[in-house]
């Protein structure tokens, strides 16, 4: 049986505020049961000590678990709960529901959208940002590619992944048991996190050989990357928790996904690349044109690493009051509200191997013509 994906976008007031999503649940538009994953955007500063991500999480299971009937673990297992922490600049805090159920496939139909969902094991800290966690992603993904009903890899237009992150007693932990981390710096870790997953992604879906691949190659190599990987790292999970969106031919949604890569943080004609993959065109629609087709958009965004952008110098990673990726989500969000316009947009910091260096994959959920 075929399963007919639906996508929803919600505006949040607060990191607690699921009011919007319970709304859907009472109009009859999403059923509870058929909810498979929430990605929000939550307005803390997206580094360790960002507790608004956990915050959400614990607000959206206690509503699916009253909604569906469940404990709090049963959401656990059946729902993914993705928070991205950073609304900088004009991004808009807000949530998108991933729902669907099962219908009757179209017979020759054209490619539509699919949605699949999986997760690792829990890591042991000593695990996390190295290549067993790149091989426990690989994996997951392609469990999840299985569960969305996708038969050609090139079919993958985003992969949302959370991921794990050392803390100072986890990575005490590791040492009380004699094993060795990746970095004692926490923030660090979750660059390492973020790039191993990314790496997995990569791996699963055939852009980049994991016989090339060793430990050194995690935050060094940056030719290894993957085109539709997003990766997000937070304190409150122990394991990457993974969302696989796509296209597949006959599926039964009214939507349809595509992607394109951002160059760098300023690249909006991949943006309207994107947006063109869909059927949307940026340049002859009109902002109400396209609000109209455009479910939700998601985007990578880092500091270059280089320290320039287009051949000038930028500050993004020498400011000790305000961290890189907080910069980085800010100028990105810009430049993507200012051609779909519209600020309630997803965009997550910190690129490590999504997308080539200084920039990172994009990927647009619309309605199909």
């Amino acid at each position: 049986m075929a399963m007919r994906a639906f996508v929803f976008r919600v505006p949040m007031a607060n990191p607690a505020d699921v009011s919007g999503v319970a709304e859907l649940f009472d109009s009859g538009q999403v059923r509870p049961e058929n909810v498979v994953a929430i990605l929000g955007k939550t307005e803390g500063n997206g580094c360790v000590n960002d507790f608004t991500r956990g915050y959400a999480t614990f607000a959206f299971t206690h509503l699916l678990a009253e909604r569906i009937g469940c404990s709090f673990k049963e959401v656990d297992e059946r729902v993914q709960l993705i928070m991205s922490g950073g609304t900088e600049g004009i991004l808009s805090p807000h949530c998108t529901v991933f729902a669907r159920e099962p219908a009757s496939a179209i017979p020759q139909g054209p490619k539509r959208l699919v949605i699949g969902t999986a997760s690792t094991k829990p890591y042991r800290p000593e695990e996390v940002g190295t290549l067993v966690q790149v091989d426990a992603v690989a994996a997951a993904v392609r469990q999840a590619v299985a569960d969305a009903g996708i038969a050609d890899r090139t079919d993958v237009h985003f992969v949302q992944i959370k991921c794990p992150l050392l803390t100072s007693d986890r990575i005490h932990d590791a040492r009380r048991r004699g094993q060795t981390v990746v970095t004692d710096d926490t923030y660090k870790s979750m660059g390492y996190s973020r790039g191993a997953s990314a790496l997995g992604v990569g791996v699963a879906l055939g852009e980049i050989s994991r016989e090339c691949l060793t430990n050194a190659s995690i935050l060094h190599d940056w030719n290894l990357y993957s085109s539709v990987a997003s990766t997000s790292a937070g304190i409150e999970l122990l394991r990457d928790e993974i969302i696989v969106i796509g296209n597949a031919p006959g599926a039964p949604s009214e939507l349809v996904v595509d992607h394109a890569v951002m160059r760098d943080a300023i690249d909006g004609n991949a943006v309207r690349q994107a947006l063109a993959g869909v059927g949307v065109d940026a340049v002859q629609s009109t902002f109400t044109e396209i609000a109209a087709r455009v479910v939700n958009v998601f985007a990578k965004a880092e500091a270059d690493p280089t320290g320039f952008v287009r051949g000038r110098r930028h500050t993004m990673l020498n400011d000790s009051d305000i961290n890189n990726t907080r910069h980085a989500r800010a100028v990105v969000g810009a430049v993507i509200a200012s051609i779909v316009g519209d600020p309630l947009i997803y965009v997550s910091g910190g690129a490590e191997h999504q997308g080539p260096v200084g920039g990172g994959p994009i990927a647009v959920i619309a309605q199909a013509t």
